[in-house]
């Protein structure tokens, strides 16, 4: 009789924990989502080497910013290892420079710089403009809220969205995306818009050029790659051809005489 009460309080536990769970899944999806359009704060983080990094160094042109703990053992390293690939396909078909990357890590009192640096070697992270950096306790709360990344402590480590937060060129946040696994057009993308300006009027001939590359650098699924499609001007070019030679015979047919318009009196 023991054995099965202690079942059943197991089975009763185990169903309000998941429940539990749930709950904060829901609520941090909620969190995350109401941050889009806030600015980050300016607080100052240390980077690998133990030298400061403001957060307003980053401004000028758009960000990803992901939040991990260097102790865990799943979600975490599998999110850096599957955006290893999106970072460096969107570096090659956007620009080196174009771009900032932050790994930041939330558990304080161990994600120190020496634990960041660790982190980055073990996950072969080596690409430019990508750092991993460590954050006092006052400077992560006011990131993870800018963000909308919320952290709950549980046995053994924590519970957290897997998200990566892009953010435009002037510190706010434009877009959350999720998962533990990123295929290179989410994160593309967005960045796209931000470098290229999609939103942006198109006021000078750079704008002109950045709106062309928005909508002539494509994804490959088959190769897994961003290219630059040619196909576009070549259809302008044979479309203002083909308006040239209507606009052509209509011009001759204008000037062309009437029939009996000809002849001497």
């Amino acid at each position: 009789m023991r054995v099965l009460l202690a079942i059943i309080l197991l089975a009763l536990s185990l169903g309000v924990a998941e429940a539990q769970k749930e709950d904060r899944a829901q609520q941090a999806l909620k969190t995350s989502q109401a941050a889009l359009g806030q600015p980050l704060p300016d607080v100052v983080l240390t980077d690998t080497k133990g030298n400061p990094v403001p957060v307003a160094s980053f401004q000028g042109k758009p960000l990803l910013v992901t939040l991990v703990y260097t102790s865990c053992a799943d979600v975490c390293p599998t999110m850096i290892e599957s955006l290893y690939p999106a970072v460096e396909e969107a570096q090659s078909a956007l620009g080196e420079e174009s771009f900032s990357t932050v790994t930041i890590g939330f558990d304080v009192r161990a994600d120190t710089p020496e634990r960041m640096r660790l982190l980055a070697r073990e996950r072969g992270v080596d690409l430019p403009n990508w750092q991993f950096l460590s954050a006092d306790q006052a400077s992560l709360d006011a990131i993870a809220r800018a963000v909308g990344f919320a952290i709950y402590s549980r046995p053994g480590g924590y519970d957290h969205l897997a998200q990566v937060s892009v953010v435009d060129k002037n510190g706010k946040l434009y877009q959350q995306v999720y998962g533990a696994v990123f295929e290179p057009p989410v994160i593309v993308e967005p960045l796209k818009d931000l470098v290229f300006g999609r939103y942006k009027p198109v006021a000078n001939v750079q704008d002109i050029i950045d709106r062309i590359k928005l909508f002539c650098t494509v994804y490959d699924p088959n190769s897994g790659r961003y290219y630059f499609d040619y196909s576009l001007f070549a259809g302008i070019a044979i479309g203002l051809l083909c308006l040239g030679l209507i606009l052509t015979v209509l011009v001759r047919e204008w000037r062309r005489p009437p029939p009996g318009a000809t002849g001497t009196a």
